[in-house]
């Protein structure tokens, strides 16, 4: 098999183990998307089979998005000590069977739980997929790869409109839980074909110690990735959550007509990370985020107070073109301003620490409808935020084309 150099990336690895690399990190992604999505089409099922309130079951997303950051503590230092193939099989296994689980919950108090241990395997997916794949991008491709990755979770969550669609009204529930566990037979074609990154055997340190000094060296660094990253969080769980229901309650649409507008605004979600992507490797990462949140903005009166369904689903298309647009660089943004020792746990856990602040998103929303009335209280709250998050990402720095290979030759084992 023939070998090349890829500017940026392995010089060791081939075009094909690239592909392998890449698309092993997307489908771990895409899977626990699915996992975690198929609860927000399930809220008014699951309240009825465990007589509770739908913001008990609400409370079950928080609970999951609360203990992420644990997973992503954990496994981010293990892919950054042992290595990203080893931790995404381990990561992978861990919340497939968890998800599995969910799915044979017989009360309600069994079930939170399951979806509290759920989030730690969640938690750790992200940091070690996104360091494994860009990584082994080639740095031209590096942006749009970037988009690629993050793209994931629009798919994911586009698998579970469809689940809900079609599993859920001839299978019940429980049988969106089971197909939950199939992301397990991922860690074959991950222990086959994924190779370990150059990059990462260049800067492998000799203990966990000198990667978590890496923290609060970069410290100032650190804190404004989790700033940014609980904005982000605030705009991608506050406009998807609880969209679903909110077209049910406010808008009255029925529920397979709400899994059909899913199911578009997740295609364009992926077309925003993707074209978005792309966009930052030619213009930069800030401008880039920035340009997507600004058509997320123009678009939140038709998004919350549309008049009709159709009107609705063409603002829920562009909504999540630029949240996810802006989505779609995070990858290669938080990768490229990281320490090359310990790539896998700072974005991974900034990421799920801006989780864990931004936890109370749906719970929060969903108790300012009673104040506002859902429309307003979706649409005031991410304007606020995007403004917010607009100002954020110009404040901070950038280090687009930053060459991981030549760094890690540079810092060797640091």
């Amino acid at each position: 098999m023939g070998r090349e150099t890829l500017n940026g990336a392995s010089e060791t690895l081939c075009r094909r183990e690239q592909w392998h690399a890449i698309a092993a990190s997307f489908m771990g992604w895409t899977l626990d998307a699915f996992d975690y999505s198929t609860v927000v089409f399930l809220v008014d099922r699951l309240a009825t089979q465990f007589g509770v309130t739908k913001g008990a079951i609400i409370l079950s997303l928080a609970a999951t998005l609360a203990m992420r950051p644990v997973g992503a503590l954990v496994f981010g230092l293990f892919a950054d000590r042992y290595g990203r193939r080893v931790a995404l099989m381990s990561n992978i296994l861990c919340y497939s069977v968890l998800e599995l689980l969910c799915g044979f919950s017989r009360s309600y108090t069994e079930f939170i739980l399951l979806r509290t241990f759920y989030g730690i395997g969640m938690g750790g997916e992200w940091g070690v997929g996104a360091s494994l794949a860009m990584e082994t991008a080639p740095k031209r491709w590096r942006g749009l790869f970037s988009g690629a990755l993050q793209s994931g979770w629009a798919v994911g969550y586009l698998l579970a409109a469809v689940a809900a669609r079609f599993i859920l009204p001839a299978w019940g529930w429980r049988a969106m839980f089971w197909a939950g566990g199939v992301p397990a037979l991922l860690v074959l074609y991950v222990r086959a074909r994924v190779p370990e990154p150059e990059a990462w055997k260049a800067n492998r340190v000799q203990n966990t110690g000198a990667i978590l000094k890496t923290i609060t060296r970069d410290s100032k660094s650190f804190i404004y990735l989790v700033l940014l990253m609980t904005l982000m969080m605030f705009l991608s769980h506050g406009t998807q959550d609880l969209y679903p229901d909110f077209l049910k309650s406010a808008h009255h649409i029925a529920a397979k007509t709400v899994a059909s507008i899913a199911i578009l605004y997740n295609f364009g979600a992926i077309l925003g990370s993707v074209l978005f992507g792309q966009f930052s490797e030619k213009y930069g990462r800030r401008r880039g985020m920035t340009v997507a949140l600004v058509l997320s903005l123009v678009v939140i009166p038709l998004w919350a107070f549309g008049r009709s369904a159709a009107s609705l689903a063409l603002a829920a298309v562009l909504m999540q073109m630029g949240v996810q647009g802006a989505w779609g660089i995070i990858p290669a943004h938080l990768n490229e301003l990281a320490p090359a020792s310990s790539r896998s746990l700072l974005p991974g856990l900034a990421y799920q620490l801006g989780i864990l602040i931004a936890a109370p998103t749906n719970t929060f929303e969903y108790a300012l409808r009673n104040r506002l009335g859902y429309a307003w209280a979706l649409s005031a709250f991410e304007l606020a935020v995007i403004v917010m998050g607009m100002i954020v990402i110009n404040l901070g720095r950038e280090r687009r084309g930053l060459d991981f290979t030549e760094l890690a030759s540079r810092q060797g084992a640091s």
